[in-house]
Order: structure tokens, then C-alpha cells, then sequence
């Protein structure tokens, strides 16, 4: 007699698409017993969800880092590419669990402060990539040195939501195209609300093939992933819209992610980076245990760079003010 997830896969044979991937195809590193209810991805999707590196995402900065209540965090961000992704991949009946499980894993490795704290390791180290630090968390830091023990294709998706190489099943590149309609359009609200952009900044061009409203924005851009890409063994979008998206893209870095407003609060970020990778360099023995033990296998530098790189936003400022600043206000003189 079949169990609950030994018919889950059967039904992924008689209602994906040809083009999905297929979990009981799935590999891992590791062998594991299989789960009676759950698939292999939908295992992976739930390790990743109740991982500390997850849960610390909330408190991580997607643009703004001096924010209030409704702004978009690396968790809200992960969140809202996943639902993307799954709207997709249910279009074109890929494996929805797929990509979940890699648009909620997909940035565990993004440093505090955003974009700014990535560059800011990138100049310590010499070279830092948000996506590859996600793969070394969750192939090798996450659960005290074991790693999460993910399937071959959840970390291929992680690994290529960005850079160079494009991932080899479709819903990582559903993901991949997701992520980035997720921080355009999310970036764009979150700048209308902090009153840094009117609608009317957009360029023509975007206004007129997306709107100005965001969901309009998504639908837009979805509608025309799921209808070019329906049928083909790739995930595309149409010349007009890819063309569109491009220049939506170009705005939100000139106007946003790269602006001389927002200039200031990135050269704190990378001060506080800096020395704190700095700090800890020269003082090893002040970093929690777990990370001292680590030293014996990665060495000091890289051990330094995956907490300094892990740490929250909040977390990070604290540390910094424990380390460095007087204890001013903490005595009462008589």
C-alpha cells in the first residue's frame, strides 16, 4: 500500500509538465530514510524554513536600513519571491515544492545592511557573493558544522539564483527571474513609502508597459513569463517585456540602489562591517565557541567572515556599540 508521499509522487508523473523536476529523482550528499508524508523538496523546503539562518533574515535590511513596521526584510523578500515563484511554476505545472524551497533559501547568506554589507566584504576578503555564502550555510554551517543535507537541485537553484551560470531545472530559473521582479517591484513600494520616489519618476517607458501600482507591476511580468515560456524546455519572457524589465532595473540602481542619498547610510554599514571582521581577526577568542571550534577546519579569516556576515542588522549595531563605544550612562554618579 502506497504511503502519502509515494502518491505525491506518482502525481507528479501524471500532472507536471515533462520539463519538471521530479522528486523522487531528487539526490542528496548525504542518503536519509525517506519521510512517509513528505517529498524530498518538500523536506527541503521545511529544513529551510526552521533554520536559524531563515529566522535570522527578519532582521535584515532589503534597502532601507532605518525603516518602520511595513518595510520589506530579507524574510518579507524570501516570502514574496516564493509565492511569485509558485504562481509561476503552477502556470507552467513545474514543481511548485522546487521552488519554494530555493526562493526561501536563496538569500540565508546575505550579510546585515543589505547590499552595502555585501561590498563591504568583498573589499575585507576579496571576494564575498551573497549566493555562494547561501550554499555554505546551508550545505555546511547550518545545524552546528552538519548543514541541512538539501537535494542536488534546491542547491543548484540557491547557488545560481544570481551570478553567471543559469540553474539547470526550470524552477530555478523561475526563481531567478522571480527574485528579480520581487526587489524591483517591492523596492519600488518600500521607496514610494519612505516619500524617496513619486510614480511619476518611472521612466516612460515602464509606466506605460507595467503601471505604477506593484501588484499590476508583478501581474504584468508573470502573465508574461508563464504564457512565453508555456511549452519550451526554458524560462523566457518576451523580447517587449525582458526589454521593459531591463529598463525598470536600470532606474531602481540609478535612482535607488546606488543613489547619494542613501550614500551615508551605506559608508556605515561598511564601517561597521569593517571593523568588526577587523576586531574579531585580531581577537578570536571573543567570537561565540561554536565559531572558535571552527577554526581547526575553515581557518580564522573565513570562520571571522561567516559571523560577521551572519549576524542581523540589529545584532551587528550592538556588537559594535559593546566593542567599541564607552560605557557612558551606565553608572549613576552620586
Amino acid at each position: 500500500m502506497q504511503n502519502v508521499r509515494e502518491r505525491s509522487e506518482e502525481l507528479e508523473y501524471e500532472i507536471l509538465s515533462p520539463y519538471a523536476s521530479k522528486s523522487r529523482e531528487a539526490k542528496r550528499r548525504v542518503p536519509m530514510e525517506e519521510c512517509d508524508f513528505r517529498t524530498k523538496f518538500q523536506r527541503d523546503r521545511d529544513r529551510i524554513l526552521h533554520s536559524k539562518s531563515f529566522r535570522r533574515l527578519k532582521h535584515k535590511t532589503q534597502v532601507y536600513i532605518v525603516a518602520g513596521d511595513h518595510y520589506r526584510t530579507r524574510m518579507t523578500h524570501s516570502l514574496e519571491v516564493a509565492q511569485i515563484s509558485r504562481t509561476i511554476a503552477r502556470g507552467l505545472r513545474l514543481n511548485e515544492d522546487l521552488t519554494e524551497a530555493i526562493a526561501l533559501g536563496h538569500d540565508v547568506g546575505h550579510t546585515p545592511f543589505g547590499h552595502a554589507g555585501e561590498a563591504a566584504m568583498e573589499q575585507l576578503i576579496g571576494h564575498f557573493c551573497h549566493n555562494e555564502q547561501s550554499l555554505r550555510i546551508v550545505e555546511y554551517l547550518e545545524r552546528e558544522g552538519k548543514g541541512l543535507n538539501l537535494t542536488y537541485e534546491t542547491k543548484d537553484g540557491i547557488v545560481n539564483h544570481t551570478g553567471p551560470n543559469k540553474p539547470k531545472t526550470l524552477e530555478g530559473r523561475i526563481v531567478r527571474t522571480a527574485d528579480r521582479i520581487a526587489y524591483l517591484c517591492h523596492d519600488y513600494d518600500d521607496s514610494l513609502r519612505a516619500g524617496f520616489l513619486v510614480p511619476e519618476d518611472l521612466p516612460e517607458r515602464v509606466r506605460k508597459g507595467f503601471g505604477t501600482d506593484t501588484s499590476h507591476m508583478i501581474t504584468s511580468m508573470v502573465s508574461d513569463m508563464i504564457m512565453t515560456s508555456m511549452g519550451q524546455d526554458d524560462i523566457l519572457m518576451s523580447d517587449e517585456v525582458r526589454e521593459t524589465m531591463d529598463a525598470f532595473r536600470e532606474f531602481m540602481f540609478r535612482r535607488v540602489y546606488h543613489s547619494e542619498a542613501l550614500a551615508h547610510e551605506r559608508r556605515q554599514a561598511v564601517f561597521v562591517m569593517r571593523e568588526l571582521h577587523g576586531y574579531f581577526m585580531e581577537n578570536f577568542q571573543e567570537l561565540p565557541k561554536e565559531f572558535i571550534e571552527r577554526e581547526a577546519r575553515w581557518g580564522r579569516k573565513q570562520t571571522v567572515t561567516d559571523y560577521v556576515a551572519g549576524l542581523t542588522d540589529s545584532y551587528a549595531v550592538q556588537v559594535f556599540h559593546r566593542i567599541f563605544m564607552p560605557p557612558v550612562g551606565r553608572f549613576v554618579v552620586k
